[in-house]
């Protein structure tokens, strides 16, 4: 199974979608009305969302708010349930939402490691977990999970935030095998660096930086594709893929270069 093929016309006439208050995940909201999807969207920040749908509402497509904390199960078991007493369970869902905080070795904290992997990691999980359900139920869905390309090797002050998108790169390869006979659909989506809030805190040049209309224009595109995983911009992700395979001695030699004690996420 799992042999989509879709046409011009989007194939979701609803999507969740986490992280929706800014950035990446505002753009593909945007993106989405545009499309004529029925976008609900979450964020921790209620007064973002009120405030692009008040951007969105001459669109074609239909932007709800459904603000919500990740890393709270009882308020995305509650959001659920909203939808199954209504019979409006989006079959799309984009699990976006994240966070980045990076540091040195020298300033290496578990707690603060356990509050970026709460969001990154555990806060996809709790949204995934009564989304898998759903949709294994009913045997059908779309799933799509925001990693980075920052999951494929170790970079400099990324310890955690590439912790947790190496996670996420592995918990989407184990599930699309699980999945691969039925007709749930299971994408990786592994960003370069987009412009957002938290890639302008950079001081440094960002290669092969874009804006968060283009990364939302190619996720829609992989959505619509059979590819497993999303990933763009194509020129720089081919480079990193190149340093995923090369042997260690080479790969620290070339990485030790970068510089920059707050470098920002890649992807976010």
């Amino acid at each position: 199974m799992n042999n989509f093929q879709y046409s011009k016309e989007p194939p979701w006439p609803s999507v969740w979608i986490t992280g929706a208050g800014r950035g990446i995940g505002a753009a593909l909201a945007a993106e989405m009305c545009r499309m004529g999807v029925t976008v609900y969207a979450s964020s921790r920040s209620e007064s973002q969302l009120y405030q692009l749908q008040q951007q969105l509402q001459d669109l074609p497509g239909t932007f709800i708010p459904a603000p919500l904390d990740i890393r709270d199960r009882v308020e995305i078991e509650n959001l659920v349930n909203s939808w199954l007493d209504r019979d409006c369970f989006p079959l799309m869902t984009v699990l976006n939402a994240g966070t980045h905080d990076p540091f040195p070795a020298q300033e290496f904290c578990a707690e603060r490691c356990r509050t970026l992997l709460e969001s990154n990691l555990q806060g996809t999980l709790n949204c995934l977990h009564p989304v898998l359900h759903h949709y294994q139920q009913i045997n059908q869905g779309h799933i799509a999970i925001m990693a980075s390309v920052a999951g494929y090797r170790g970079l400099p002050t990324a310890a955690a935030y590439g912790a947790s998108k190496a996670a996420l790169i592995n918990l989407c390869e184990a599930l699309y095998l699980d999945l691969k006979d039925t007709d749930i659909k299971l994408q990786v989506v592994n960003p370069g660096f987009v412009k957002t809030p938290l890639t302008d805190k950079n001081e440094f040049k960002m290669p092969g930086l874009i804006e968060a209309t283009e990364a939302a224009e190619a996720i829609i595109a992989g959505l619509k594709s059979n590819r497993f995983e999303i990933c763009f911009p194509r020129s720089f992700v081919y480079f990193l893929k190149l340093l995923r395979v090369l042997p260690y001695s080479y790969y620290f030699k070339l990485t030790s270069k970068i510089k920059s004690p707050k470098q920002a996420p890649i992807g976010s």
